[in-house]
């Protein structure tokens, strides 16, 4: 273990020196259509994973080692930016402008799906393979672009011909299996597909030189040659189930094998840049929540009377727009608030297929909320004469599935408990009362979306018109949100401040607690623990001896991992610093 830390120390001040570099640099530089780049956090988690169980990683020699390659001019790269207070470090935002763009893209054909879920009053499998089709041509894009340099005008090109093929995908989400949408829905996974093999098949070409097993260039082709592989037979696929005949019993099970296809083991071969993933999950989520509520005004604009609104009216508007913040106060940003240690994704691998399913559901689900409530808007705008019965179960389920996911996904985080007796029953007691708080709400709501207009009794009271049901979802999720926050009030009560509460809250609680943890996974979250101290040392001209101590006189020399340098040299010897 003392070998690993050491080698976390001496890696460190490479991957905050390369950061500062890629941070720099024009988005021309190496020229406009050069080939791909390995983003510096993606190298640096390959860096620390590679350290584990090798002892050659953990030594200065020139032929291995985290800071290898001789000579001292990485050292002397270091001392050079290295001042009194850290490393000048002046990180690229995780969610670019072209992102951006993608994930509106991707929340307009979720959008899509929901208007068919808004026509037909129910969610079958049409609309979910459907959504799953567009979810994953997302998280193609999202995958490639937390790993490797997208600034050049050939990755630009590549994220401008997805999106065109997104959107013209999701003009037909209204399909069945058995018509022309489908077979368009199919072929726009079939070019999305075909635009990945040939992407993927530039990285294999341009790090095809490959080099030690322990080295980011070897861990890059790897990855090149299996993404590759998966696109070209899913793609072979899709192009199977276009020429199926429309009345085939066979497409939706060339759809099904299609989106199996594109199921990936978290961070198998090469790891991303974690925190700019994170962000990306969560910039998508809060897009759909902002489309949801233009639909709702949009739904409510021919009823709306814009000259003499009416209280009803304004507070019905009201409601739908809380009940979705609340919900984004449920939703977990897990960009800063899970310790990397305890995030799913950096605990075991089954943990981290748990989370992405929770946040696919997560995102169906809202999806199937607010189809739901632009319903409810109409019904209510309109002065239907009952609640309609489609409008109910949208929304009630809808709720009612949006809050298990968010507390699907917040159990496969591991969470801490102190060693202090008396502490630990405070936070079971807070722990479990959340538990059942939750299991009550989605099940009273569940119990509304099943009811049926002739039931009497306390369901029937809650459903009595629009603005009642829809008060009443609102109290759930206020309750819900307070809840939520109960452990954080105990360890203020308890704690002076976070760090003291991070010396003992020590003992993992949850599920996963019970499985053993992934070793590689757990080392590349230490890294990414030091990485944040290192950043609040950046901030701070108290601790910037603290970062200073990272850098030994021992680093070699090397240069950032691009397609313009020397890939024989710089990846030969992995020193610096990556899946959605």
């Amino acid at each position: 273990m003392l070998n690993t830390n050491n080698a976390i120390k001496r890696n460190e001040s490479e991957q905050l020196i390369h950061a500062a570099e890629y941070a720099r640099k024009a988005w021309y530089e190496g020229g406009m259509w050069r080939g791909p780049n390995v983003l510096p956090a993606a190298a640096g988690q390959h860096a620390v994973r590679s350290s584990y169980g090798s002892s050659d990683n953990n030594s200065d020699d020139e032929d291995g080692g985290l800071g290898s390659g001789g000579g001292g001019g990485r050292g002397e790269a270091a001392a050079s930016m290295m001042g009194m207070n850290g490393p000048s470090l002046v990180p690229r935002a995780p969610v670019s402008l072209s992102d951006l763009f993608l994930d509106l893209v991707t929340v307009t054909a979720f959008s899509r799906v929901g208007a068919a879920i808004q026509a037909r009053g129910t969610v079958d499998a049409p609309i979910l393979a459907y959504f799953a089709i567009f979810w994953q041509v997302w998280s193609k894009e999202a995958s490639y672009s937390t790993r490797f340099d997208t600034t050049d005008i050939s990755s630009h090109l590549e994220t401008l011909l997805a999106c065109f093929a997104l959107l013209a995908g999701s003009l037909s989400a209204y399909s069945d299996f058995y018509s022309a949408g489908c077979t368009r829905i199919m072929g726009m996974a079939m070019f999305v597909a075909m635009l990945h093999v040939l992407l993927h098949a530039r990285v294999w070409y341009w790090f095809s030189d490959g080099g030690p097993p322990e080295s980011v260039n070897y861990a890059v082709k790897r990855y090149a040659v299996f993404i590759t592989a998966a696109n070209s037979l899913e793609s072979l696929t899709w192009a199977f189930g276009c020429c199926l005949p429309e009345d085939s019993e066979w497409r939706p099970w060339v759809i099904f094998v299609g989106i199996l296809l594109n199921l990936r083991l978290p961070r198998g071969f090469m790891p991303n840049d974690f925190h700019a993933a994170c962000s990306k999950r969560g910039v998508l989520f809060i897009l759909l929540l902002g489309f949801n509520i233009q639909s709702i005004v949009g739904v409510a604009a021919p009823y709306f009377n814009y000259w003499e609104p009416s209280w009803d009216q304004y507070i019905f508007l009201f409601l739908s727009c809380f009940l979705l913040f609340m919900i984004k106060l449920l939703y977990v940003d897990d960009t800063s608030s899970i310790s990397p240690l305890d995030h799913a994704l950096l605990y075991n691998r089954a943990a981290g297929f748990c989370f992405y399913l929770g946040n696919f559901l997560l995102l169906v689900f809202t999806t199937v909320l607010g189809s739901g409530l632009n319903l409810l808007t109409q019904s209510f705008l309109a002065a239907a004469a009952a609640l309609p019965s489609d409008a109910k179960n949208l929304v009630c389920g809808g709720f009612a599935a949006v809050v298990f996911s968010i507390q699907f996904i917040k159990s496969m985080h591991i969470r801490r408990v102190p060693t202090n007796a008396t502490h630990e029953r405070m936070f079971f007691t807070a722990y479990f009362t959340q538990f059942i708080a939750t299991v009550g709400v989605v099940y009273i709501t569940a119990r509304m979306c099943l009811s049926r207009e002739s039931d009497n009794g306390i369901l029937a009271l809650m459903m009595v018109n629009e603005i009642g049901m829809l008060a009443v979802i609102v109290c759930f999720s206020i309750v819900l949100v307070g809840l939520s926050w109960l452990d954080e009030a105990i360890e203020l009560r308890i704690y002076k401040d976070g760090a003291e509460a991070n010396q003992f809250r020590v003992q993992p609680f949850g599920f996963w607690a019970f499985c053993k943890h992934d070793e590689p996974l757990q080392l590349e979250a230490m890294a990414l623990e030091r990485s944040r101290a290192s950043r609040l040392a950046v901030r701070s001209p108290l601790l910037g001896s603290s970062v200073m101590s990272f850098t030994t006189p021992s680093l070699g020399s090397g240069q950032l991992y691009n397609s313009f340098g020397n890939l024989g040299g710089s990846f030969a010897n992995p020193g610096v610093g990556g899946e959605v």
